[in-house]
């Protein structure tokens, strides 16, 4: 059975998933660590800070102060590139996988609900 699904059923599940995130003490993401986030997660590698910058039309210190945050949170390490030593990798992390799948689980169970959530879908506290 196809469900019905537009705009605004899509933000409904987004918002559903967010404040299940912040009820369960997921890290609090802006929207630009978070959608840098998800760039190197899912978008082929290699990830600099160059390209990120361009991927997501922003400026390299924007991406850079995401970059840090995101590292301090151990969901992404820098790595210098071997191939130009000027260079650095972004790179994942097992923690930003776990979270990556645990925030993904608690999507698709947000879109699953009609309107209540379900405690514990993220297993682990960062």
């Amino acid at each position: 059975m196809v469900k019905e699904f537009d705009e605004l059923k899509a933000l409904d599940i987004w918002r559903r998933a967010i404040v299940e995130s912040v009820r369960l003490d997921a890290p609090d993401l802006s929207a630009r660590q978070m959608s840098l986030f998800l760039s190197v997660y899912l978008t082929s590698a290699p990830h600099t800070v160059r390209g990120l910058a361009n991927l997501l039309k922003v400026s390299k210190p924007a991406i850079a102060r995401a970059v840090n945050r995101l590292t301090g949170l151990d969901m992404v390490c820098r790595k210098p590139d071997p191939n130009d030593k000027r260079s650095v990798l972004i790179q994942r992390t097992v923690r930003g996988s776990a979270f990556l799948r645990e925030f993904g689980d608690l999507i698709v169970t947000s879109a699953n609900e009609n309107s209540s959530s379900r405690d514990g879908v993220l297993l682990q506290r960062y």
